[in-house]
């Protein structure tokens, strides 16, 4: 992933699950504990490991400044995802999870100057650097 990781402090994870079994619960107690900050996004919980959940990313305080989005939905929903990260302006990275690509999001991203992961686990890549880095 060559150093996309690099200077990341803070995730905003979309469709963040409070349950444990799921693996956007997994990814995001992970990150945790390796020191970033996770800013949950899920309309339908308050609180996830520890951190307020928001119903979305324009929701999420502008003192917050957001590295990467890191998103845990359908292909087919990214899209309005990518959208409020581009209303923020201050996400440097959107981050689709393994099994999850949608090229006109891809696009979107890109065209307003943010890097772009598809298919590929935020957990695995911090393992992958980490490892080489």
């Amino acid at each position: 992933m060559n150093g996309l990781l690099y200077n990341v402090h803070t995730i905003a994870i979309v469709g963040l699950s409070d349950r444990p079994d799921r693996p956007s619960f997994q990814v995001a107690s992970y990150l945790q504990s390796k020191g970033f900050r996770i800013i949950p996004v899920n309309p339908r919980v308050h609180k996830i490991l520890g951190e307020t959940s928001y119903p979305d990313l324009l929701s999420i305080p502008r003192t917050i400044t957001i590295d990467v989005v890191d998103i845990f939905r359908k292909s087919a929903l990214v899209v309005p995802h990518v959208r409020e990260a581009v209303n923020r302006g201050d996400v440097k990275t959107i981050w689709m999870q393994e099994g999850v690509e949608n090229t006109e999001a891809a696009v979107l991203a890109e065209k307003n100057g943010m890097k772009v992961v598809m298919n590929f686990c935020l957990m695995e890549a911090h393992k992958k650097e980490t490892r080489h880095g």
